[in-house]
């Protein structure tokens, strides 16, 4: 638990020091360190497919560090406030909680249980807007530790009051999502979706591809995409063992929960009991 705290107030402090296009895909850098460490301490097999996962992972994370944009120079969280008020991020917030209300109040009631995708819609579109207002604080905070104090800004106090917001949104529909569906489903949907959304309310927000020529947006493009598969393969094959399929533990999982090898819906013991 400690060490969870620490790496998310290291994550938390990343998004003021360098842009969000380059701090949330990297995200998938914890997946290489938990798979090693459950091979080295746990004694989970790492097979070949998931060393292919994590080399692929750190390839795409070493092609969008060579090609990030740089983060721009801001001065006071009144600056970062003037660009989350622009007509363009305004409109993108809108469509987001547009989005979050519809499938809260007319979808999730009705296929929440069947379908993952309701959410996860819910989690990474209301994500997206918290890393932008992490962000906002992140810098308030940096520029306060510097020696200007923005805590006297109502702005900051703005920007922590739509972090708090919108963490425990995410979270609360993040665990429903965890609890009706299975994690190898979960997590890798929710990573792509998060991110994606990120970068674009990154992109919106602090137009982080302005200056940069079409060569590198397309390579940083391909880094993202590279990650996407290194995590997609390390979760869809991590239940297998070199030569033998599924795991033993796994084996007696029924195939009819399963989609593609990986069950959709997370067992309940109370369904196996008899009546």
């Amino acid at each position: 638990m400690i060490t969870m705290v620490v790496g998310e107030v290291a994550n938390f402090a990343a998004y003021a020091f360098a842009p969000a296009i380059l701090v949330t895909p990297l995200g998938a850098l914890s997946i290489i360190i938990s798979a090693v460490l459950a091979h080295i301490i746990l004694r989970e097999k790492l097979h070949i497919f998931g060393v292919l996962g994590c080399a692929l992972c750190v390839v795409g994370s070493i092609t969008i560090v060579l090609h990030a944009p740089q983060e721009r120079a801001i001065e006071s969280v009144t600056e970062v406030w003037d660009l989350a008020t622009e007509p363009a991020f305004l409109l993108y917030g809108v469509l987001v909680l547009v989005a979050v209300s519809i499938l809260v109040i007319h979808y999730i009631p009705l296929y929440g249980h069947t379908h993952v995708m309701c959410y996860i819609g819910v989690c990474s579109l209301v994500g997206s807007l918290s890393v932008m207002s992490v962000k906002g604080l992140g810098i308030a905070l940096k520029l306060t530790f510097s020696g200007t104090n923005q805590l006297v800004y109502p702005q900051t106090w703005a920007f922590t009051f739509f972090v708090i917001l919108c963490v425990i949104t995410q979270m609360n529909y993040l665990n429903k999502a965890l609890d009706t569906f299975n994690t190898a489903v979960v997590s890798p949907i929710y990573y792509v979706m998060f991110t994606s959304l990120t970068i674009l309310a990154s992109v919106i927000m602090f137009k982080d591809w302005d200056g940069q020529d079409p060569t590198q947006i397309i390579t940083e493009l391909c880094g993202f995409v590279t990650i996407l598969s290194g995590t997609f393969l390390l979760h869809k094959t991590k239940d297998m063992v070199d030569g033998l399929g599924r795991s033993p533990k796994h084996m007696d999982e029924e195939d009819d929960m399963y989609q593609e090898g990986i069950p959709l819906r997370r067992h309940d013991s109370s369904n196996m009991r008899s009546p």
